[in-house]
């Protein structure tokens, strides 16, 4: 799908958020899940920035999206910080109060979070935390397991059923950024959700 993105702004406090007048899409996930990857796979082009270093991200980043031929943006992707980095883990886990929760919580315009899980990793403690924080807070949400290329199509398929097993009321989309697998079902599910 051709779509036109670009860099909106970066916030480390609620009050540095864009106005809410389009739908949004956060990106959730531990420090090293390969958020930048979906994030640039989706819009194909290097739009936010990987690194070798988990924990890079420190505010939530925001990306305007548009089609092409429309004149006026029909989106935004939130792009958040990291969790479950030993390292960083304090310092971020520190900062969700302040403006990342807050976030979650209390922003109108937030239609859908997705948040990433490596298939190639069972499920932590953190994601289990964030889901269930998620529901409490009314919030839909979908489970993208990323990096799904690494496994064959046997080694997947278990693992995205150990996946189901301890998410039973999650939606899950397997997704490789690297082969784009999973793109078209992912692009519904954040087109769905920004209609609704």
């Amino acid at each position: 799908m051709r779509v036109l993105a670009q860099f909106l702004l970066a916030a480390t406090d609620a009050g540095r958020f864009p106005a809410p007048a389009l739908p949004e899409v956060a990106f959730l996930g531990r420090s090293n899940v390969g958020k930048s990857s979906v994030i640039n796979s989706l819009v194909s082009k290097k739009l936010a920035k990987t690194s070798s270093t988990p924990g890079r991200t420190r505010s939530i980043n925001f990306y305007e999206l548009r089609w092409p031929g429309k004149p006026r943006a029909e989106m935004i992707f939130a792009d958040l910080p990291g969790y479950g980095y030993a390292k960083i883990s304090r310092e971020i886990s520190g900062q969700w109060p302040s403006f990342i929760e807050p976030y979650l919580k209390e922003r109108p315009c937030l239609a859908l979070c997705l948040v990433l899980i490596d298939v190639n990793v069972p499920p932590q403690d953190s994601d289990r935390q964030l889901m269930e924080f998620l529901s409490a807070s009314g919030r839909r949400f979908v489970v993208v397991g990323t990096k799904a290329d690494r496994l064959s199509a046997n080694q997947l398929n278990s693992s995205l059923r150990a996946l189901a097993a301890g998410l039973p009321e999650a939606k899950i989309v397997p997704y490789s950024a690297r082969t784009g697998a999973g793109q078209g079902e992912l692009w519904q599910e954040i087109r769905d959700a920004v209609r609704a």
